[in-house]
């Protein structure tokens, strides 16, 4: 058995994990992280970025399409094909550089990186079994940050037809016939992609909306969207299981069972925090229900052990993570911080994408705020109309009293760019004369900000 010590070890190279290693190795803090897997975690390998990956070759193909047709910008092809095992190579090359990254940066920083899996002993001791042995690590402070999983159902196992967001990354050609089971983000977002790619998706969901967590003029244009692509949508439906010559899925909608013909069938009906098989039950850790309780410091309820991540609950989100990484990296260091972030943004990458930061319509009324509301559709967006994308708008919201910004939401092509600037106005506690003051460049979709907070004031200058 080898033996090591760290003033810091991280158990998951994740997002919030590598994070929290790079930051505490560049604060001179002795760090070792565990990684069973590879480096990135889900999001980097299985993922935000492979997602991003395909969505955006789908786009392209879906464009390349567009123009072998009669179309209003005069241009001409033929008719394109995708080669998708190629795309899938592609896709696969950015994720290793990526990697690879993460790596470098790491070693960079001085950190140790141990591969192989983690089992507590205590809240100082881990072991962790890797291909030379068992490695068992004494250390001052635990981070743990192992992440997420997709849920499975009972009914519907993993493995042949039924697929994770993990393994419908992995496909060498699209399905011709796709179902998707859970109309969230993640269904969403592969399920266009494919529709663009060629496949004949069906989307199964349980509830009476899709994207139940946006307000209802946020998903209007995506379902507008979802039905110029050919998707079928099928809410307050109950997916069962596989016909007998598993060449279907049964569906209960409206009480009637449905034999819906399919290739594929993705189950994205959420995730569950990894915190199971670590010897994690050998810790006195309190938990909030599924997830480990924190304090704005993200200690749990022992001592020198931290949680960031998946693991502690909602939004879960790799942004936030990093940001939690980051933070508890500086508190081991020595310096006082705690968590007091105004708002995390919240982004959809469907067609068109989704971005809300802060408080909703929503939000406001079940918290009893009088706000004023100013909102700019994109059709009145000179930008958005020289690239043919006039569907969506954006919407600020703000206290009546004062006029501080509590909230910024939109829906259109590629305004997931926007959130930094939606997010930074919401930290710094801007109000709707800050926003309207800043003088945005133009031709650019960033004007619709401004202008939707001259409509808040009732000054509207372009609609």
């Amino acid at each position: 058995m080898i033996s090591k010590k760290c003033k810091l070890l991280i158990i998951g190279a994740g997002p919030g994990g590598y994070v929290c290693a790079i930051r505490a190795g560049q604060l001179g803090v002795d760090t070792i992280i565990v990684e069973e897997s590879h480096l990135g975690g889900t999001c980097l390998n299985v993922g935000c970025i492979p997602s991003k990956a395909i969505i955006h070759a789908s786009n392209e193909f879906e464009k390349a399409r567009e123009n072998a047709k009669d179309n209003p910008l005069g241009i001409r092809a033929d008719a394109p094909e995708i080669d998708f095992s190629k795309t899938i190579d592609w896709k696969n090359g950015i994720v290793d550089r990526l990697t690879q990254g993460v790596a470098g940066l790491l070693k960079k920083a001085k950190v140790q990186h141990v591969n192989g899996r983690a089992n507590f002993i205590d809240g100082k001791t881990v072991d962790v079994t890797t291909a030379g042995g068992i490695v068992r690590i004494s250390t001052e402070n635990v981070v743990i940050a192992t992440g997420s999983k997709s849920i499975e159902l009972p009914s519907l196992p993993f493995g042949g037809k039924i697929c994770s967001s993990t393994e419908a990354l992995e496909l060498r050609k699209p399905p011709k016939k796709l179902i998707i089971i859970g109309g969230g983000y993640i269904g969403l977002e592969l399920g266009m992609a494919y529709a663009k790619l060629g496949s004949k998706v069906t989307i199964v969901e349980a509830s009476a909306n899709i994207l139940s967590m946006y307000d209802d003029d946020l998903r209007k244009p995506v379902e507008k969207r979802m039905k110029e692509l050919g998707i079928t949508l099928h809410c307050e439906a109950q997916a069962q299981t596989m016909s007998e010559d598993g060449k279907a899925l049964l569906v209960s909608i409206k009480d009637k069972e449905v034999r819906i013909p399919t290739d594929k069938v993705f189950v994205t009906v959420g995730r569950k925090p990894n915190l199971t098989e670590f010897g994690l039950e050998k810790l006195s850790l309190v938990m909030n229900g599924s997830f480990l309780k924190i304090s704005n410091k993200c200690l749990t309820s022992m001592r020198d052990v931290y949680a960031i991540g998946d693991v502690t609950g909602e939004p879960m989100l790799a942004h936030r993570a990093m940001a939690q990484g980051e933070m508890v990296a500086e508190i081991v260091s020595g310096s006082k911080r705690v968590w007091d972030k105004r708002c995390i943004p919240a982004v959809c990458f469907t067609d068109p994408e989704i971005v809300s930061v802060g408080m909703s319509a929503t939000d406001v009324v079940k918290n009893g705020i009088e706000v004023v509301t100013g909102k700019f559709p994109f059709s009145a967006s000179g930008r958005a109309m020289s690239t043919e994308r006039e569907d969506g708008f954006v919407t600020v919201i703000a206290r009546k009293d004062n006029h501080e910004v509590l909230g910024i939401q939109g829906v259109g092509a590629e305004i997931s760019e926007l959130s930094g600037a939606f997010t930074l106005a919401i930290e710094m506690a801007s109000t709707l004369e800050d926003l309207s003051m800043v003088i945005q460049a133009h031709p650019t979709r960033a004007e619709a900000l401004q202008e939707s907070a001259f409509s808040a004031l009732g000054r509207s200058l372009h609609m």
